[in-house]
């Protein structure tokens, strides 16, 4: 990770000495940096132990893309901070914000295509493609709050688990494993990251800021699924009490507060926890099939690091 960072690092430079004070506060406030992880112990596991130079800049190309999203969404979001931090649209504005987001996602096509790992930049074109098209999905979708739990578990499939899908894809492709050992990392992802979103709509329940506030996507009238369980299992009454809320009221603290308390109360959280422990399960299942190591070691933890995070 030491030297992905001193690569990724290198990957961003640029001769405008703007955009090298804006990349410089990026990587000196980056997050958990998950997505790299997954792409060295997929690489390690199907690889023999060993990682090349297509896995670190497979790594990167996830991270600047990555990170090109996150700046973009804080812009659509138009919100001011990110991981505890000003956001880049707050420091800079958001003519400057999307810039660089366009600056990082070009950075990382680039590095794709100057090093001829077009395979590479094709599942993560796939993901980019899937995210922007999860997002709208989840956009249209909270104008009517009439969203179905399928249509939900579309929703983040495409704007997180995919991604999450590509880093394992790519980590695996990236040390020449067959397609069927790709694939199945694909799909390792995949589940991983159904759980790790369904863990991330639980944060809007608690008791503790996680660098988003606590009912912030109800505020945004995103129905997650502990809402729409609660609201497939409530009187027509309740239903429409909490449908006003969301539609009308999703800045009053005290609704809000009184809509978290029946989404709780209805087993809401309950049904969530469970299907997040179903992704889980069938995430490990998959792992189960691959040679036992450290680094099936290590995706594991991962795995359930994703499932019981505090943050």
């Amino acid at each position: 990770m030491d030297l992905f960072e001193k690569k990724f690092t290198e990957s961003m430079s640029s001769k405008v000495a703007l955009l090298n004070r804006i990349t410089h506060f990026i990587v000196n406030r980056k997050g958990k940096q998950m997505r790299p992880m997954f792409v060295f112990l997929v690489a390690k596991l199907l690889g023999k132990g060993n990682v090349n130079e297509r896995t670190y800049r497979g790594a990167s190309v996830i991270e600047l893309i990555h990170t090109a999203t996150l700046v973009h969404d804080d812009v659509v979001d138009d919100s001011n901070k990110r991981r505890g931090f000003f956001s880049i649209n707050a420091l800079w504005k958001n003519k400057i914000a999307v810039l660089v987001g366009d600056y990082l996602l070009s950075k990382g096509l680039l590095l794709s295509i100057e090093n001829d790992d077009f395979d590479l930049l094709k599942i993560i074109s796939i993901a980019v493609r899937e995210m922007s098209q999860g997002e709208l999905l989840q956009i249209e979708k909270a104008r009517d709050l009439n969203i179905t739990e399928e249509i939900y578990y579309e929703i983040i499939r495409q704007k997180t688990a995919t991604l999450l899908a590509a880093c394992c894809a790519l980590g695996a492709k990236s040390v020449n494993a067959s397609p069927k050992e790709v694939e199945q990392m694909r799909q390792f992802g995949e589940l991983l990251g159904m759980a790790f979103q369904i863990k991330d709509d639980l944060f809007d329940y608690g008791k503790h800021r996680i660098g988003k506030p606590i009912g912030i996507d109800i505020k945004e009238k995103k129905m997650t699924l502990p809402l729409i369980y609660t609201l497939n299992n409530v009187s027509k009454e309740e239903k429409r009490i909490i449908m006003n809320t969301v539609k009308n009221h999703s800045n009053n603290k005290v609704k809000v507060k009184a809509l978290i308390s029946l989404v709780k109360a209805k087993g809401g959280l309950d049904f969530a926890i469970k299907k997040m422990e179903e992704y889980k399960i069938k995430a490990l299942q998959l792992l189960t099939k691959l040679p036992k190591n450290q680094y099936r070691d290590a995706l594991e933890l991962m795995l359930n690091y994703v499932t019981e995070r505090k943050i």
